[in-house]
């Protein structure tokens, strides 16, 4: 059985862990394929039967049953963006098959931890949005009169969406239903000195130290030691002064030298610049033309008085993507920003308004909704549906490759969507994993409908990856609907192997091994093999007609190998119990 403390903040889980073994779920409910240990919890991802994914957070340790329920007691009565929402608590009855354990939103994506052991320091503009997000949800908190009391980097998880929130809430409860004796391993949570001894009693001063050291760590890429924290700007000279002297005082030993409250430490950030330096946005003196530092400076400067920016969430061929507040509808969107070298253009931006009209007028679940599209100055963007579970590429990235029977659906769906889009004279052009994105149902969703047709990129190259590129796109041939089927083919191969369909390298190697048909198929089941040989043809001739004809075949292939899987597993268990008769003791 995997610790009830481990040996990292965060340690992943396969299969049922076994305090769930018992467990027996609503009909239409049904396990995920993710779990994870942290202190004294365990968080099981389940599917209900409206398809949303949520996490069953229980307690290993049975000791432990009036502890989970006042953390779930306590998380319920919490209605704030960066609080994941609660929904149930299932209690511990003799007849329940189920019990004790809460229901919550399960949050996707990695710790801000995970995060900086990975990629390391993080800039400035990001350590401003995790501590206006985080230190928004703590002030929250302290003006209900609760504490969180261990608000760490691995407490605090980014989407793929860029949405923060903050967890660790078994530590937010009034200090008399904690066990006695525990309290967070120092080793995981930054303590300041006013916690390290005495009873176990955190403050909103400590919450506020807590979050200083976790902006000290996204900066310097370790947490603070317990004793003479060094000023940020000694370890990291570049860090503005406005934003070392906040991180400083919110680290001060002495809670009286800390702000008075994070209300006040929040309303010191808005006098400094997103873009983590002074405030550099203004007029070029020689030209009169006003000048930004930075593509986040130039969408702040354009979009001010409509959308609060509140994270990155990539950049690509055509522009880069921000999670964005709609200030006038009050709800968040995802905004794409075209390049500034594309926004000069204006054939180029004609040309993608009138694509982005066409493509805003499909309606498919399949299919990211565009809400709007504007400019100001030679800034152009489009707003769409923010996707919370981000995209298939982070999907594999995260979890590494997906079976047969999870992504059946979705291709199915994705197939449906394109041949909606195809009817309407609207080819893709540009299908990749970073494309397709999941929504919070887990929904496989197309996005970035049109833009290289529109940008009129149906040359050589057209594919930001041209791991997915038909051989006709790197030809710079004509390109059709088979372009795109191909594309989703590749996604298959991608998605079940964890691998580019061609390899990597650059166009012409890819393009050597698509002629040559060059493609390992062996590795899947005939039916599957026969199908992907067909869509991944060198000539787009030789490929299915269209989406439509391409669906059926898919959804013929999915039910045989699904009805194999099924008399399989029959075989199986009658195998195993008749083997159980025959070697039990007489």
């Amino acid at each position: 059985m995997s610790p009830a403390v481990p040996i990292a903040p965060h340690t992943r889980s396969t299969g049922i862990p076994p305090h769930l073994d018992r467990w027996e779920l609503p009909p239409g409910w049904r396990w995920g394929e993710e779990g994870v240990y942290t202190a004294h919890r365990h968080a099981m991802q389940l599917v209900d039967a409206f398809g949303r994914a949520l996490a069953l957070v229980t307690a290993p340790d049975p000791a432990h049953e009036k502890w989970l329920f006042a953390e779930a007691r306590q998380l319920a009565h919490r209605n704030h963006p960066n609080i994941p929402t609660t929904y149930h608590f299932w209690r511990r009855y003799r007849e329940s098959p189920r019990g004790p354990g809460y229901l919550r939103r399960w949050v996707a994506g990695e710790t801000v931890g995970a995060r900086l052991r990975r990629i390391g320091t993080e800039t400035v503009p990001y350590m401003l949005r995790v501590l206006r997000a985080t230190g928004s949800a703590l002030a929250y908190l302290h003006d209900a009169g609760a504490t969180h009391g261990a608000v760490s980097p691995d407490n605090i998880y980014t989407t793929p969406a860029g949405r923060l929130y903050l967890l660790g809430w078994q530590w937010a409860v009034p200090a008399q239903d904690v066990p006695a004796g525990l309290r967070p391993d120092p080793a995981f949570v930054p303590l300041p000195n006013e916690l390290l001894t005495g009873a176990w009693r955190p403050t909103p001063a400590s919450d506020q130290w807590q979050l200083g050291a976790v902006c000290f760590a996204i900066l310097t890429g370790e947490l603070p030691p317990r004793d003479e924290v060094p000023p940020v700007r000694v370890v990291r000279p570049e860090v503005p002064a406005s934003v070392a002297e906040l991180v400083d005082r919110a680290l001060a030993p002495s809670p009286d030298d800390r702000f008075f409250n994070l209300s006040g430490l929040l309303r010191q950030i808005e006098r400094i610049s997103g873009t983590g330096t002074p405030l550099l946005v203004g007029v070029d003196q020689s030209s009169g033309e006003y000048r930004a530092v930075s593509e986040e400076d130039r969408l702040r400067w354009a979009t001010g008085d409509d959308y609060e920016v509140l994270a990155s969430l990539g950049t690509g061929q055509f522009g880069s993507v921000w999670r964005v507040r709609d200030l006038s509808l009050e709800r968040e969107v995802a905004l794409k920003m075209l390049h500034p070298n594309i926004a000069r253009n204006e054939d180029a931006v004609a040309r993608f308004r009138r694509e982005a009209r066409l493509a805003a007028q499909l309606n498919h679940p399949a299919i990211v909704p565009i809400y709007a599209w504007d400019a100001k100055g030679d800034v152009s963007w489009y707003t769409m549906e923010v996707q919370e579970e981000g995209s298939v590429a982070d999907l594999v990235a995260r979890n590494g490759p997906r079976s047969i029977a999870e992504i059946a659906p979705q291709v199915d769906a994705v197939l449906d969507g394109l041949g909606q889009a195809h009817t309407n004279g609207i080819i893709h052009r540009d299908i990749k994993p970073e494309n397709i994105l999941i929504d919070r149902y887990r929904r496989w969703r197309l996005s970035d409908f049109g833009i290289a047709n529109a940008l009129g990129d149906d040359r050589v190259g057209a594919s930001g990856t041209p791991a997915f590129a038909a051989p006709e796109q790197l030809l710079g041939e004509a390109q059709g609907v088979a372009a795109d089927l191909f594309a989703v083919a590749g996604i298959v191969v991608f998605a079940l192997t964890g691998k580019l369909p061609f390899g990597g390298g650059d166009a012409r190697a890819i393009l050597a091994q698509q002629l040559a048909g060059n493609v390992d198929l062996e590795q899947f089941p005939p039916e599957l093999a026969d199908w992907l040989r067909t869509a991944l043809s060198a000539d787009p001739e030789q490929r299915f007609r269209d989406a439509a004809s391409m669906q059926r075949e898919w959804r013929a292939l999915t039910r045989e190998l699904a009805r194999q899987e099924r008399h399989a597993t029959r075989w199986t268990r009658w195998w195993n119990a008749t083997r159980r008769f025959f070697l039990k003791p007489r």
